[in-house]
């Protein structure tokens, strides 16, 4: 059985200890690997060899770091297949998903590639007699990154690239569900030419991230996970002196209003409630039909479920199986609350035919009609292809409820309505918001973020928010007198003149 390890110091590394977690494909349920678990000597090590890399890195030009990341970007752009393969065998989604997965984290590479203009600082000169000012920014040192199964090469991405070009030193702590596309970019980043050392990664479960999160010699986390987690880790890290990115999770709604296109909206609804089995912060989950729109849109919806294929997702398939046996019952579960509180099952995907091996972690798309927000498919993140149809009379009816609910990552409006779509922009109280696009992840130039209990912390991801999130600002005051001019004392407060 191979042992996926850790990578330290450029090369990978098994570890003293003796705690491993099981790798699975869940397209077969077989175990494919174990992952080694870091202890306190692997943490260590870690981040000792980040800190004694980040020196140099941080002293490193930064045309010189410009060009490494641009490196990594043209072997990304001509081996993407391979990384999308490693995440299809680990996490199970269709490969053409995780080659759009390495698509939109490259986006991020591409904007790191740019720092030398992202970390230009100000300059004004004689802002008093003879004074001038500038502005400057600088790394931080050792930054930690905790990354969810689900996005096992983008979310990781969303950080890494920024951190890496603005002079920072990287530890990563990949999912230990998928562990193996972190190494591979490791070994991609060392063939582009990064010093050892300033990517590293450490495997391993609960032990590794609380080491991350205390290490005195961490200067940031970023995070992405559930909510209960992502509050934890904002408020332990927080203790611990460092700044904090930590994303949470989400209860995205589709409004669609009567003037709505309905073939659109029910396309959308589809791929964005069933792609990558759900298993999306970004997945849409709750559908609210406005007006007398919900017979029409839930039989369109129906229609095209019927057409996806599920299996294998190294096959020609639609939706592949979920991560976990574990996880592919947590959902199940909630099909079965769904139906006994009294909501309309309408699409049923335990019963799912599946193009795959017997045991694989198979759960259909599922729909549910007439939903409440009582009911628990509707208040809780089930972070599956499960998919709820809420009825509301009015557009401030629906506005209500997409603000009343405690998350605020993504929402989307569907509607032929200018004005509506323009009130919506400024009525709604979530962070990320699609006019007609049912998934409105940012460009890698803007920045990803959600609101209320979707976000810990103030910074958002990648953009401007992350250039800031990996650096530290410095203002510089300069007075070069003329040869021969006297100081003189002065005790009075200094103003400009």
């Amino acid at each position: 059985m191979t042992t996926i390890a850790h990578w330290i110091d450029g090369t990978t590394h098994l570890g003293t200890g003796s705690r491993v977690g099981d790798v699975t494909n869940p397209a077969t349920g077989l175990v494919t690997a174990q992952v080694a678990f870091a202890g306190p000597a692997e943490i260590e090590a870690a981040v000792g060899s980040a800190k004694k890399a980040s020196i140099d890195w941080t002293r490193t030009s930064v045309s010189a770091r410009a060009q490494v990341v641009f490196r990594f970007r043209e072997l990304l752009n001509s081996r993407k297949e391979e990384l999308a393969a490693i995440i299809t065998a680990e996490h199970g989604k269709v490969l053409s998903d995780a080659l759009g997965e390495v698509a939109r984290g490259q986006e991020v590479v591409e904007f790191a590639c740019g720092i030398p203009h992202l970390l230009k600082g100000g300059n004004s000169p004689q802002v008093s007699t003879g004074v001038d000012v500038h502005s400057l920014r600088q790394p931080l040192g050792v930054v930690g990154i905790i990354s969810p199964f689900n996005f096992p090469a983008m979310v990781p991405m969303w950080f890494f690239p920024i951190a890496i070009a603005a002079g920072n030193a990287v530890v990563l702590k990949p999912s230990e569900k998928d562990p193996s596309a972190a190494i591979w970019m490791a070994r991609l980043w060392q063939e582009a030419g990064l010093p050892d050392g300033v990517f590293t990664v450490l495997q391993g479960d609960k032990v590794a991230v609380d080491g991350l999160l205390d290490h005195p010699d961490v200067a940031s986390i970023s995070f992405v996970g559930s909510t209960p987690i992502a509050e934890y880790v904002y408020q332990r890290a927080s203790r611990a002196g460092k700044r904090v990115q930590a994303l949470g999770g989400a209860k995205n709604h589709m409004v669609v209003l009567p003037d709505a296109d309905l073939d659109l909206a029910a396309d959308a609804a589809v791929s964005a409630g069933y792609g990558s089995a759900g298993e999306r912060c970004m997945a849409i989950s709750v559908v609210v039909a406005v007006g007398d729109t919900g017979d029409a849109l839930v039989q369109k919806i129906v229609e095209r479920t019927a057409t996806l294929k599920i299996g294998d997702g190294a096959l020609d398939t639609d939706m592949g199986p979920l991560v976990t046996r574990a996880h592919r019952d947590k959902v199940a579960s909630y099909v079965d609350a769904g139906a006994a509180e009294g909501a309309t099952l309408v699409i049923d995907g335990r019963e799912v035919d599946a193009d795959g091996a017997a045991d694989g972690f198979w759960l259909g798309p599922t729909l549910f009609d007439h939903v409440t927000p009582t009911m628990s498919v509707y208040t809780d993140e089930i972070f599956g292809p499960v998919l709820s149809v809420v009825r509301a009379g009015t557009y401030q009816e629906a506005l209500d409820l997409v603000n009343a609910n405690r998350y605020g990552n993504g929402t989307a409006i569907f509607t032929s309505n200018g004005g509506a779509a323009r009130a919506f922009e400024t009525d709604v109280q979530v962070g990320m918001i699609g006019v007609n696009v049912p998934i409105p992840v940012p460009m890698a130039y803007y920045s990803f973020g959600g609101w209320k209990s979707s976000l810990f912390g103030d910074t958002h991801a990648h953009g401007t928010e992350g250039v800031h999130f990996f650096t530290r600002g410095k203002v510089v005051t300069t007075r070069w007198p003329d040869p021969g001019t006297a100081g003189g004392l002065e005790l009075a407060f200094p103003k400009n003149h």
